[in-house]
C-alpha cells in the first residue's frame, strides 16, 4: 500500500555516525553507514554468508564488515574479503540508492535505476540561514496513511492537543480543500482569538506581546509519497494575519516526513523551521521539546486507532468535508500506486520478450 519508486527519509546524519543502522523502509531491511570518503551508503541488511543483519557488525576502512565472522562487504553489495577464506565468487546483496541532502538521509526502496535525486523536493527552510530547525524521530506503530490523515486535518487539536495547539475556534472556522497537480492543500483561518498555549510562548520567544488577540492560520501541504510541511502561526490582529510584517507574528513551518515500515507502521520525522530569532538555540530546544508532546499526543491516539481497526476490518470509516485533505491525499497515492504497478507490469513484459 506503499509507493517504492521515489524517496523517502530513512534517517539523520547522527544514527549512523558511531555505527551502522538498521532500519525497515517499506518492508525492505535496509543497513545504512558512512563509506568510503565518509558517503552514506545502503545496501540489504543481509549477510550472504549465514543471512546475520550486517547492523550488528561495524564499519572499518569505509566499509562494512559482518558482525558475526568478519564477511567484509563493499558500498554496492559486493562481498570483499573475510579472513582465511575466499569469498569474491559470493552473490551480491542488493544496494540501494540514497542521498543525503537537507540534513537527512534520503533512501529509495524501489528500483534503483530510476532513482533520480531531482526528484527529491528542494527544501527552503534547511538551505537558508535565516531559518531554523529542531526535530525528533519517533516510532508509529499505525499505517502512514493515518498519519497523513491526521495531518491534513487539524480539527482534531481540539480535542488531543486541548492543552498546548487546541482551541474552540478551530472546529468553527471553515476549511478549505484544493489540488495543485499531485499536492493537495487545506487550510484554515481564524481571525481576532486569543492564541493557546504554545502560540503564546511562541510570540514570547520573538519578543511579542502573548495578550491581545491574533488572527491565526493553517496551510497544510501533502507532497506524494508522504510529505506534509504545515505553514502555521499567529499575528497581533489587524496587521494583515498570514501576511502581517514579521514584527508583528510568529510563524513556522510544521516538518512532516513519514517513511512507512510496514503496512502497520511507519516512522515519524517530525519538526518546526522557524524564520525567526534562528540563532536562538535556547528557543529551539523550547519549541522542540513542546512540539515532541504534541505529536506523542498523536502516537497514542493514532496506534489506539490503528488497533481498532485491525479488531474490526469489516468497519467502513466515514468521512466528512474535514476529512477532505486526506480523502484527496489518498486518491494521489492509489494513482501513484497504479502507475508504478503498470511501470512494473510493463518492464516483466519487456524481459520476457
Amino acid at each position: 500500500m506503499y509507493p517504492k519508486n521515489t524517496w523517502y527519509v530513512a534517517c539523520t546524519p547522527d544514527e549512523i555516525e558511531a555505527k551502522p543502522l538498521g532500519r525497515q523502509i517499506c518492508g525492505e531491511k535496509i543497513v545504512f553507514y558512512r563509506g568510503e570518503g565518509g558517503k552514506v551508503a545502503a545496501v540489504e541488511d543481509f549477510c550472504p554468508h549465514r543471512g546475520a543483519p550486517l547492523s550488528l557488525g561495524f564499519v572499518r576502512d569505509g566499509q562494512l564488515v559482518c558482525g558475526y565472522h568478519g564477511l567484509t562487504m563493499g558500498c554496492e553489495g559486493k562481498p570483499v574479503s573475510m579472513p582465511g577464506q575466499r569469498v569474491r565468487g559470493f552473490p551480491c546483496i542488493r544496494s540501494y540508492a540514497v542521498v543525503e541532502r537537507y540534513g537527512f538521509i534520503w533512501v529509495w526502496p524501489g528500483d534503483q535505476a530510476l532513482a533520480d535525486p531531482a526528484q527529491i523536493h528542494h527544501l527552503e527552510w534547511a538551505d537558508n540561514p535565516e531559518w531554523a530547525y529542531g526535530g525528533g524521530l519517533y516510532h508509529i506503530n499505525c499505517e502512514y496513511r493515518l498519519m497523513i490523515d491526521n495531518l491534513m486535518d487539524l480539527t482534531h487539536e481540539t480535542y488531543v492537543h486541548a492543552s498546548s495547539i487546541g482551541q474552540k475556534e478551530i472546529d468553527e472556522a471553515p476549511v478549505q480543500t484544493r489540488v495543485e497537480g499531485d499536492q493537495v492543500i487545506t487550510s484554515r483561518y481564524m481571525e481576532n482569538i486569543m492564541a493557546p498555549p504554545f502560540w503564546r510562548a511562541a510570540l514570547r520567544g520573538n519578543g511579542l506581546a502573548d495578550d491581545v488577540p491574533v488572527d491565526r492560520w493553517q496551510i497544510c501541504r501533502f507532497t506524494p509519497p508522504s510529505h506534509v510541511m504545515i505553514e502555521v502561526g499567529v499575528a497581533h490582529a489587524g496587521k494583515g494575519g498570514y501576511d502581517a510584517d514579521p514584527r508583528y507574528k510568529a510563524s513556522s513551518i510544521v516538518v512532516d516526513f513519514i517513511t512507512p515500515e510496514t503496512e502497520t507502521s511507519h516512522w515519524y520525522f517530525w519538526g518546526m523551521a522557524r524564520n525567526f530569532k534562528p540563532d536562538d538555540e535556547e528557543l529551539t530546544a523550547t519549541i522542540r521539546s513542546g512540539q515532541g508532546n504534541i505529536f506523542a499526543e498523536d502516537r497514542d491516539i493514532l496506534e489506539q486507532q490503528q488497533a481498532n481497526i485491525l479488531r474490526h476490518p469489516e468497519r467502513k470509516l466515514l468521512m466528512l468535508n474535514i476529512d477532505a485533505g486526506g480523502v484527496q491525499s489518498r486518491r494521489i497515492l492509489d494513482q501513484w500506486l497504479r502507475r508504478e504497478q503498470e511501470q512494473g507490469q510493463g518492464q516483466e513484459q519487456e524481459r520476457r520478450a
